[in-house]
């Protein structure tokens, strides 16, 4: 089976987005599709070259077509356009503002585009802040259209930040200063430096590092090392998938804590459903799956097919 149709294309966010993607389709016509989403920081499925059309490549192998798009979070800041009273205006987002719970509205758009195109059987695919947002979308929609999930390298980004920025004391203070400056509309403000070196607004600081906010999906860092840092429980979104999952990671994956072994069996035990729930690790492979994208691709791919 060969790629024989890759389209740039354009769909709106169910508020009016204009997100870019690349749309691979297999020679033969099918109603299978799997839609990709991506990870935060810099991320830009344009630039995962090798991950991009590897996967598309098997994907198409087994007659499902591969949806891989900009979501609103796609570079650390990025100018897009919205559709707003039948004119355009501009709004400035990516990881640098971006509220992890908006990515339901770039799904939901995603799903109604393919839709159009005469899809009716959909997958999600998500990537690190990707595989958080499947949980996310799926905790929030559970009754939504998508037949399977696949969460690949999922990440505590609560947890990173915990330890970046030096140990509870100043995480909570710094938490702290980010609500006060969202309290103030001040929110898109960007954090200064000396709470990290990283460019996000404290209203995406607030949102990523807040232990009992939608974006503390895989809290590791405070299961290993019972940090209290959350009253809600633990894995609670996680908890809440009923649907055929599968979950991969990288044997050396550099956000794991160094235990990524650890970290997989945590969540066997977590899985609500271990019927449900196929887990993978995949040797000499970190956090991107650099030179291991064929064997990330065909294991994705025929799990999807099966």
């Amino acid at each position: 089976m060969k790629i024989t149709k890759t389209k740039l294309v354009q769909f709106e966010s169910t508020d009016n987005l204009f997100l870019p993607g690349l749309l691979f389709e297999p020679s033969k016509k099918t109603k299978r599709v799997a839609i990709n989403l991506h990870g935060n920081g810099n991320s830009s499925v344009f630039y995962s070259f090798n991950r991009t059309n590897i996967l598309a490549r098997e994907l198409n192998k087994q007659r499902i077509a591969f949806l891989a798009f900009n979501n609103r979070g796609a570079n650390y800041i990025k100018k897009l356009k919205m559709d707003k009273n039948g004119g355009e205006e501009e709004i400035k987002l990516g990881t640098a503002y971006e509220l992890i719970k908006d990515c339901i509205r770039d799904v939901d758009g995603a799903i109604k585009f393919l839709e159009e195109l005469g899809y009716r059987e959909f997958y999600l695919i998500g990537y690190s802040t990707g595989a958080n947002k499947i949980c996310v979308y799926n905790f929030y929609k559970p009754m939504n259209k998508v037949s399977k999930y696949v969460l690949l390298g999922g990440g505590d980004d609560t947890g990173i930040f915990h330890n970046l920025v030096g140990g509870t004391k100043k995480f909570k203070k710094y938490l702290e200063q980010a609500k006060e400056q969202i309290d103030g509309g001040n929110g898109r403000k960007l954090i200064p430096k000396y709470i990290a070196d990283y460019i996000i607004s404290y209203q995406s600081f607030y949102d990523t590092c807040n232990p009992d906010g939608d974006y503390n999906i895989f809290p590791f860092n405070e299961c290993i090392n019972n940090l209290k840092l959350s009253k809600k429980p633990m894995f609670k979104e996680y908890k809440t998938i009923k649907k055929p999952t599968l979950v991969v990671y990288g044997e050396n994956d550099e956000y794991c804590f160094g235990d990524v072994r650890r970290m997989v069996d945590i969540l066997k035990k977590e899985a609500p459903n271990k019927k449900l729930f196929d887990f993978r690790i995949i040797e000499g492979a970190d956090h991107g799956f650099d030179g291991c994208e064929e064997e990330l691709s065909q294991i994705v791919a025929e799990w999807l097919s099966g």
